[in-house]
């Protein structure tokens, strides 16, 4: 089996990724729809291209706020199929857009993306894939499971000796103590 941690650390564009954000936990809408949103633009291409192409994709999609793209029009969409530094499908572009009009039903739904995930926790990847197209769209099993996994919902992100995982286990230890006391908070009030 072949890892990201084998080939990431140390290389310019895969190793701040690896290092910093793939498999940690999330809660920021903003992150989750970029991620989202990188998975729906690498189908079918490398990750590298989508890194090297990351900081056109969120000047291009407005930061991926996820109000700012959910109100995007038809000359939104010919302004992004014209824009050499994002990829450049009509359907994919269609889909982000769609998709942020998803996530706002979330809110009203379930509180946010985040609360989304947690309603559905835990889930085998057919059953997310399941969830997500019914839920969203361009999301196919690929797309499903690299996005769970980059936002620590599904292991693999990194084998188990990976140094990276110490940080982690740090992170999801944080977020739930975070939730936690949240929880706390609004059940006292």
């Amino acid at each position: 089996m072949s890892w990201y941690c084998d080939v990431a650390p140390g290389h310019p564009e895969h190793g701040p990724y690896h290092d910093t954000e793939y498999g940690f936990p999330t809660r920021d809408e903003t992150v989750l729809f970029e991620r989202l949103c990188l998975e729906i633009f690498q189908a079918g291409l490398s990750w590298l291209l989508i890194l090297k192409r990351r900081p056109g994709l969120n000047a291009a999609f407005d930061g991926f706020d996820v109000d700012t793209v959910a109100a995007y029009g038809e000359e939104d969409v010919a302004r992004l199929l014209g824009d050499v530094r994002i990829i450049r499908n009509r359907l994919k572009v269609h889909a982000i857009i769609h998709n942020a009009q998803v996530l706002q039903g979330l809110r009203a739904s379930h509180g946010g993306f985040a609360c989304w995930i947690d309603a559905h926790t835990p889930r085998d990847l057919d059953e997310w894939v399941k969830l997500f197209r019914k839920t969203f769209r361009f999301t196919g099993k690929e797309v499903v499971n690299e996005f769970l996994m980059s936002t620590g919902t599904l292991p693999g992100a990194h084998r188990p000796d990976c140094p990276v995982m110490v940080r982690i286990a740090d992170a999801k230890a944080a977020v739930s103590s975070a939730n936690s006391s949240s929880t706390s908070t609004s059940s006292a009030l």
